[in-house]
């Protein structure tokens, strides 16, 4: 069972069905600290988001489950909250699950929607079966810059190359949406489906 967080912003209902159509189970909840993998998702700005996961304690929630080994994959803004700060708005300290910032987009036409290429660095257990790269649909105007680069599993371009995959041992982030991208999208959420099962097993 993967716990989809619930703070009030997100598309979980669309990752609710996705991991249905992969045959995954998963609930969507705003209480993650018995959850044996975690998907945070999360449409909106930065700071909003933090304040909704400090007032309903998710976010303290979230850090301990990280830090148990727990797998937790953040999806589009999912994955910008899992790093140390962001300039959006009046800026925010995020989770600081992940180290690194967020910061805007160096592309004069904001924000970036649409499909677009993701060229693959190193293997991981999210892209186990896409090849070198694969197109997803991204939807944001700001990007994760990660302090270490060994971090980093997948680029995209727009304007600038930016971070669109990252995987440090049991969280992982894409900042584009696999939930509407398709059948790749759906395969590297029946990867981390895999990896959450073979975890509880």
């Amino acid at each position: 069972m993967i716990a989809i967080a619930d703070y009030g912003m997100g598309n979980r209902r669309s990752v609710e069905k996705a991991l249905a159509h992969v045959g995954a189970e998963s609930v969507i909840t705003s209480d993650v600290r018995d959850a044996g993998a975690i998907i945070l998702p999360g449409v909106g700005a930065f700071p909003e988001a933090m304040r909704h996961l400090e007032r309903s304690g998710l976010g303290e929630q979230l850090i301990e489950r990280a830090a148990a080994g727990v797998p937790l994959l953040g999806i589009c803004l999912g994955m910008q909250l899992l790093f140390e700060s962001s300039d959006e708005h009046e800026g925010a300290a995020g989770l600081g699950i992940l180290p690194g910032t967020v910061t805007r987009l160096q592309s004069p036409r904001l924000p970036h929607i649409g499909w677009n290429l993701v060229g693959f660095k190193r293997p991981s257990v999210l892209t186990e079966g896409l090849g070198e790269a694969a197109a997803f649909y991204h939807v944001h105007s700001f990007a994760c810059r990660p302090t270490d680069v060994a971090d980093v599993v997948g680029e995209s371009e727009y304007g600038e190359r930016f971070v669109s995959v990252v995987e440090r041992d049991n969280v992982m982030a894409a900042q584009f949406h696999p939930e509407k991208s398709s059948t790749d999208g759906l395969l590297m959420l029946k990867n981390f489906a895999a990896l959450a099962a073979a975890v509880v097993a």
